[in-house]
């Protein structure tokens, strides 16, 4: 092949793929904006209108049909047809149609029948405002593009991928889309945030329009009915009740998640019960099943429609705006035609009452050919033609000459008059609506919104989400071991030693004697090298965990200390801690959650007239990064650094808030101020099963779902509570410090027996209580003051037993002043805090 032939083929090839990736683009894959549609589904709802006779149709024979136009294949069109029907909106289904929430199919084309919805006939066909184009064989015609009076491609979405481009335009609420539009026309600001048939939940924060670049969190409904299960009642847009089961079953054998089993109970409603492990908190598994499984995931728009035969990238505001001018000019071309439509029957009805009424049909008798007889007639008007409006023309005389006799003998004069009055009531009314064009189209959308606004409410809750980290939540599953000797890390090494249990997600930061560090993923077995002295797991996020650290520098043996935050880091990755120094090595080192200072005892080498300890306050050094050099602790050879106390913390209060939807303790300012919190200050978390814990705040910690109380410790006031001994079926009441009890630990408040229940516990001074006694008719009303408790030391003591009753219906904690109006408090507990 020589060059011309060579450069000839490039050209072929260049000109066959630019023909084929145009034709994918502008006829296969992306919507055009004027009705949202691709070429397969406006074929689809062409052929469902030419065949409409208000009975359904068997999909199979509606395939057959729409292959007139669509050059496919039949694969293509039953599945546009079924994606279709499945919404609803558009085509009226009957039959097994699938179901997109559990991802079943459809029964074959031969089972299943359609039809046109209402809405679909009201809003999507008009031949007289449709430009039609020859099908692909010539034989028949086709609409360029429907002439939909709504912003179809927003409410039904799109997804499609073309040659070099896709487009994803996810669906809106039909209610939201028409009243954006009548927004739009009243120059009105509007939003529009995604709604999708599966319901469940979506953050829409970064959504951007749909504009490229912009994202949404979906999220499946997650309902906790009991401590023992959760259940997932609605699933998130894109997936399908098995595809979400698949993911939970598939986390939870990688130990990311622990459940116990999970059933599917979705028959007209998605109920997938997960059973959860004992001692398992249902908050923290929601989050799990948020960060590991289906139950939440993230979509990114890209919305691209075909605009004057090109792919445009837009967003769903421009489209809507385009939609509702393209609407109005629809709604303002139908108008003119009907406009025309009752000039001209307003023209010809005036014509047929002239020449009856004025016996002018008479002179046709006289006529001896066609012509003479259109003269006759033509001169016979011309009297009356000041009573018209528009000229007479020959297709005019053709048609009053072929006015029946039976007709003319019929003719009622007042009819006529009554029927071009009503004609000329309707021009008027036209014209009116022409005039102001912009009430007319709001009107009609409204009637839309009236008449098919209750079929279509919104689905999908907007909620803005909480981040949740995939390491606070996954499962603290794994033992990690310690090989000194050889320098390895891992939870496969079983028979070294046990350093602490952690999740397979933590990382794990391990200094070395020689002044190194580094940060490593938890795994069967890692290599960290030898001389290790300190190993915990890591979290690069925790901004108050401060190193504080002496070294002796290899060179000239002087001491340095300092005080870091380590920061970020990458794992593998070893870092040196004594900047470069060769031969320096670690004298001490301690991890602070607080940022506490210490006060360090060094000793010395012995030398002559040298004092050889002395002690030192780390408070005075502030926290720097980790690559500092450090403070000179002695420029003498040190024997040995230990700590004799430990300090104050030196990075100030942490005030901390609580927020009840994700269950967060956080220092981003939230809902429930909980207060600063010092080195020795706790959070105080107390659930409904009587248990309670003195954590250690820490920004991101996770509370129980079933708590009863979040809040800072008081160390100094007593706590009260009140609650059923199902032992001794009464009510009991005591008072009790809690800040001698271990932090970090769960404690029991109540006797552990079956069916107790802590039933009130705070500081207020008094509380109002109702009882409902034994016989279920009685009632025992009174007010306990805190005095009234014996203040105990043991979580075992019963304390005061207030009444042996069946039932506590009410308790309602008082203010100050208000004992003498306890029977108006008891009636009005509205206004109060109601435990």
């Amino acid at each position: 092949m020589d060059f011309a032939q060579d450069n000839v083929l490039n050209r072929m090839y260049q000109d066959y793929f630019m023909e084929y990736a145009s034709y994918v683009i502008l006829d296969r894959a992306v919507p055009y904006y004027e009705d949202g549609l691709k070429p397969v589904q406006r074929r689809i709802l062409h052929t469902l209108w030419e065949k409409n006779d208000g009975r359904y149709h068997k999909v199979a024979n509606l395939i057959g049909h729409t292959m007139q136009y669509h050059p496919h294949g039949d694969a293509a069109i039953g599945d546009a047809m079924v994606n279709m029907g499945q919404k609803g909106l558009l085509i009226d289904a009957q039959g097994n149609w699938g179901n997109p929430v559990t991802g079943d199919g459809s029964a074959a084309p031969r089972y299943i029948e359609a039809r046109l919805t209402p809405f679909a006939l009201d809003v999507l066909f008009n031949p007289e405002t449709t430009d039609w184009v020859p099908s692909y064989d010539g034989r028949n015609d086709e609409p360029v593009s429907l002439p939909v009076k709504f912003p179809l491609l927003l409410s039904q979405g799109v997804e499609g991928i073309a040659v070099g481009l896709s487009t994803k335009i996810l669906p809106h609420n039909f209610c939201e889309l028409i009243e954006a539009s009548i927004a739009q026309i009243k120059g009105r600001a509007f939003n529009l945030v995604p709604d999708f048939i599966t319901g469940g939940k979506i953050d829409s924060t970064n959504y951007k329009n749909g504009e490229r670049g912009g994202k949404i969190k979906v999220r499946a409904k997650i309902e906790n009915p009991d401590k023992k299960t959760l259940v997932i009642t609605e699933i998130p847009y894109g997936t399908t009740t098995s595809g979400l089961i698949d993911s939970i079953v598939s986390a939870n054998e990688k130990g990311k998640i622990k459940i116990k089993k999970i059933e599917d109970n979705t028959a007209e409603n998605v109920e997938i019960v997960v059973h959860l492990t004992p001692n398992t908190d249902p908050l923290l598994m929601t989050n799990a099943l948020f960060a590991f499984t289906d139950c939440e995931s993230s979509i990114s728009p890209n919305c691209c429609v075909i605009v004057n035969k090109k792919p445009v990238f837009s967003n769903v505001k421009d489209v809507l705006i385009q939609s509702t001018e393209h609407t109005v000019k629809l709604l303002k071309w139908e108008l003119t035609n009907r406009q025309a439509d009752l000039e001209r029957k307003w023209h010809n009805t005036s014509l047929e009452k002239i020449f009856i009424e004025n016996k002018i049909y008479r002179t046709i008798e006289q006529a001896r050919d066609r012509e003479e007889m259109i003269t006759f007639v033509e001169k016979g008007l011309k009297p009356h033609t000041k009573h018209l409006r528009q000229e007479i023309t020959r297709d005019d005389i053709l048609r009053l000459t072929e006015i029946p006799i039976r007709r003319i003998s019929r003719f009622d004069a007042e009819r006529t008059k009554d029927l071009l009055k009503e004609i000329d009531q309707q021009l008027k009314e036209v014209r009116y609506h022409l005039k102001y064009l912009s009430d007319y189209a709001i009107d009609y959308f409204k009637n839309l919104l009236k008449k098919y606004g209750k079929l279509w409410p919104r689905k999908t809750i907007i909620e803005t989400f909480e981040s949740v980290s995939a390491a606070k939540v996954s499962i603290v599953s794994k033992k990690l071991f310690l090989n000194r000797k050889e320098g390895f890390i891992g939870t496969s090494l079983k028979k070294e030693e046990f350093a602490f249990e952690c999740s397979p997600l933590d990382d794990i930061i391990v200094f070395k004697k020689d002044c190194s560090v580094q940060v490593s993923k938890v795994s069967d077995k890692t290599f960290v090298g030898k001389n290790i002295i300190h190993i915990e797991v890591f979290d690069k996020n925790d901004k108050r965990r401060v190193f504080n650290y002496v070294y002796e520098d290899g060179q000239d043996q002087k001491v340095y200390v300092k005080r870091f935050n380590m920061g970020g880091v990458t794992r593998d990755k070893e870092y040196d801690l004594a900047k470069g120094s060769s031969k320096a090595k670690v004298l001490f080192l301690s991890s602070n959650p607080n940022g506490e200072s210490e006060i360090l005892d060094v000793v010395l080498k012995p030398r002559p007239r040298i004092k050889l300890n002395f002690k030192n306050d780390l408070a005075a050094i502030p926290v720097k990064n980790r690559t500092v050099k450090g403070n000179l602790l002695s420029k003498h050879p040190v024997k040995k650094v230990k700590s004799v106390a430990q300090g104050e913390s030196t990075l100030g209060a942490q005030k901390l808030y609580f927020n009840p939807a994700s269950g967060e303790i956080i220092s981003k300012v939230s809902e429930v101020e909980l207060g600063d919190f010092g080195p020795k200050d706790f959070v105080l978390v107390v659930r409904k099963s009587g248990a309670f814990t003195l954590a250690t705040p820490k920004d991101g910690m996770l509370v129980p779902a079933d708590y009863l109380r979040v809040e800072k410790l008081d160390h100094i006031s007593s706590y009260s509570l009140i609650y059923f001994d199902g032992g001794n079926l009464a009510h009991y009441g005591k008072k009790i410090n809690l800040n001698s009890f271990d932090a970090n630990k769960e404690h029991q408040l109540i006797v552990d027996s079956k069916d107790s229940n802590l039933l009130w516990f705070g500081k207020e001074d008094q509380v109002a209580m109702e009882f409902q006694g034994i016989s279920g008719k009685s009632f025992k009303k009174e007010v306990l003051h805190k005095d009234d408790l014996a203040l105990v030391k043991s979580l075992k003591a019963l304390g005061t037993r207030l009444a042996r009753v069946k039932k506590m219906k009410r308790i309602v904690a008082l203010e100050a002043g208000q004992e003498s109006q306890y029977e108006v408090i008891l009636k009005k507990t509205s206004s109060l805090k109601e435990y």
